[in-house]
C-alpha cells in the first residue's frame, strides 16, 4: 500500500531542494526571471528624492543597496577610493588577531601614511598628516582613530555631495521606489513547511524574479485575534524593521493575505542551536563552537541593546544557523523597545531562562538578556539547563524556586575555571553583580573582552 503522506513529503522536500539549488546558481531560468525585473523610471523617483533625508550614515553605510552603490561611485574617483580602502584596512587591523596586527599596521603606514606612497591620504589636515607621518606603534591606535574620523568627514562632504548628483544615486532611488511597490503572495513561490508555532507556521518561499530563498512566518489572523496577539505581531514587525545586524535575522518583506500576516525573513538552513545541542552526537557541543556561537550571539544582543531593545527570549531554540554555520538571533515576538532611562516589569520569556528580576516581577531593562545568555552558554557546555536536568520532570514553580534560591552547580567535566567564571558572571542573581549590568557605560566592552578572552584561553 502506498504511503501518500510520505510521498507528499518526498515531493515537497524535492521541490524545496530544487528551488534552493536554482536560487543559488545562475541558471538560464534565473537569468530569464531577472531580465523580467524592471526598475521604475527616473521620473518616478522625483518625489522620493525630495522626501529623502540626505543622511550619510543611513544612505551610504546602513542600507546594503546604498552602501554598495556608494562604493561603486567612489571606485570611479581615485581619491575617494583611497579613502574607502584606508577605512577597510583600518577595520581589518581592528578585527585582526594580535599575531597579525603588527604586519597590518606596517602595511597601513607604508601604503597610506607616507607622502610618497601611491595611496597617500592627502585630504588630511596638516597637523594630522604630520602625526600620521611620524606615527609609532605606541600611539598608532589613537592617531588612526582621528584619521578615521577625518576620512569619514571627507567622504561625508564632497564625495557624498557628488554622489547625490550621480547615476549611482539615481539607481539607488529607483531601487527604493521599487522596494515600496505593494508585495503580495503572487510575488513568491511557496514550498514546504519548515516549522509550526503558536500563531501559525513557517514555510520556505522563493522570490519569483530573483530566485532568492526566504523563510515566511505566516501568522494566522484568527488565532492572533483569539489570543489577542495582534499588537505583539505588529511590534515584532516594527522591531525587525529597525534591526540591522549580521547576527539577527533580517526582515525582507511583509505582506498580508485574507487569512495570514506574513513576515518574510532570512532563511537559515542549519537548524536551531537546541537541535545541535541535543540531537547531534553527544549532548552539548564542542567548546570551540560554544565560544564561537557565544561571540556571535553577544554581538546580536549588543546590537539590540544599542537601539534600546530588550530581547527577552534568548535561548538556544531561538538561535538559528545558516549553511556556513554562522548563527543569528530569531523570533523577536517578545522583544520590546524601552525609552531611555525607563524600565519595564512585564513577565515575559521562557521558563528556565527567565532572570530572577522577571520572576519576582521587579523593574528590569537589558539585564535579563545577559542572564538568559548565561543559561544558554551553560546549556551548550553541559547539554542541560542550569536549573533543570536533561529530561527531568519539573513544574514551573520548582524551576522558579531553583532560579531564585539555588546556586548553579558546575559539575560537568567541560566546566574549566574560565568557562565556569563566565557562566557565573552572567548567572548572578543580583542585577548589580551580573556581567553587563553593573555599569551601563562600560558593560558592552566588558562583555566583549571577556568573551574574546574566553576564546583565546580555550
Amino acid at each position: 500500500m502506498c504511503d501518500m503522506g510520505g510521498l507528499d513529503n518526498l515531493i515537497a522536500n524535492t521541490a524545496y531542494l530544487q528551488a534552493r539549488k536554482s536560487g543559488d546558481g545562475d541558471t538560464k531560468e534565473m537569468q530569464k526571471r531577472r531580465r523580467s525585473l524592471s526598475l521604475p523610471k527616473p521620473e518616478q523617483c522625483v518625489e522620493l528624492r525630495q522626501k529623502t533625508e540626505m543622511n550619510f550614515e543611513n544612505l551610504c553605510e546602513q542600507q546594503p543597496i546604498g552602501k554598495k552603490l556608494f562604493r561603486q561611485f567612489t571606485a570611479t574617483v581615485p581619491e575617494y577610493q583611497v579613502a574607502i580602502d584606508f577605512l577597510d584596512e583600518l577595520n581589518n587591523w581592528d578585527l585582526a588577531e594580535s599575531t597579525s596586527k603588527d604586519n597590518l599596521r606596517q602595511n597601513i603606514t607604508t601604503s597610506f601614511l607616507k607622502p610618497d606612497s601611491k595611496n597617500f591620504i592627502a585630504y588630511l589636515c596638516a597637523e594630522l598628516a604630520e602625526k600620521c607621518k611620524n606615527v609609532t606603534e605606541k600611539d598608532f591606535e589613537e592617531v588612526m582613530e582621528k584619521a578615521k574620523e577625518e576620512t569619514r568627514n571627507f567622504l561625508k562632504g564632497k564625495a557624498f555631495d557628488e554622489y547625490q548628483n550621480s547615476p549611482f544615486f539615481e539607481r539607488f532611488l529607483r531601487w527604493k521606489v521599487f522596494e515600496r511597490q505593494p508585495i503580495t503572495e503572487k510575488y513568491f513561490y511557496e514550498f514546504r513547511i519548515l516549522g509550526k508555532g503558536g500563531f501559525g507556521e513557517v514555510c520556505a518561499i522563493q522570490v519569483k524574479v530573483s530566485g532568492q530563498m526566504y523563510a515566511c512566518k505566516k501568522l494566522d489572523k484568527k488565532r492572533l485575534k483569539k489570543k489577542k496577539g495582534e499588537k505583539m505581531a505588529l511590534l515584532e514587525k516594527e522591531i525587525l524593521e529597525k534591526v540591522n545586524s549580521l547576527f539577527i535575522v533580517k526582515l525582507a518583506y511583509a505582506y498580508e493575505t485574507k487569512s495570514h500576516l506574513c513576515l518574510v525573513m532570512s532563511l537559515m538552513n542549519g537548524g536551531d542551536l537546541k537541535y545541535h545541542i541535543y540531537n547531534i552526537g553527544e549532548r552539548g557541543i564542542e567548546m570551540n563552537r560554544a565560544i564561537y556561537y557565544t561571540a556571535q550571539i553577544t554581538c546580536g544582543i549588543l546590537h539590540l541593546h544599542s537601539i534600546n531593545i530588550v530581547y527577552r527570549d534568548m535561548k538556544p531554540e531561538n538561535v538559528l544557523l545558516d549553511d556556513n554555520g554562522q548563527c543569528r538571533l530569531s523570533d523577536l515576538g517578545l522583544a520590546v523597545e524601552i525609552k531611555e532611562g525607563k524600565s519595564i516589569n512585564q513577565k515575559a520569556g521562557t521558563n528556565g531562562y527567565m532572570a530572577p528580576e522577571i520572576l519576582k516581577e521587579e523593574d528590569y531593562t537589558y539585564s535579563v538578556d545577559w542572564f538568559a545568555l548565561g543559561c544558554s552558554i551553560y546549556e551548550m557546555v553541559a547539554g542541560r539547563t542550569p536549573f533543570k536536568d536533561f529530561k527531568e520532570k519539573m513544574n514551573k514553580d520548582e524551576v522558579k524556586r531553583r532560579t531564585l534560591e539555588e546556586e548553579v552547580k558546575y559539575d560537568h567535566p567541560k566546566f574549566d575555571e574560565l568557562t565556569k567564571d563566565i557562566c557565573k558572571q552572567f548567572l548572578m542573581k543580583k542585577v548589580e553583580d551580573r556581567l553587563g549590568c553593573s555599569c551601563p557605560d562600560t558593560s558592552l566592552s566588558w562583555v566583549k573582552v571577556l568573551v574574546l578572552q574566553w576564546g583565546k584561553e580555550e
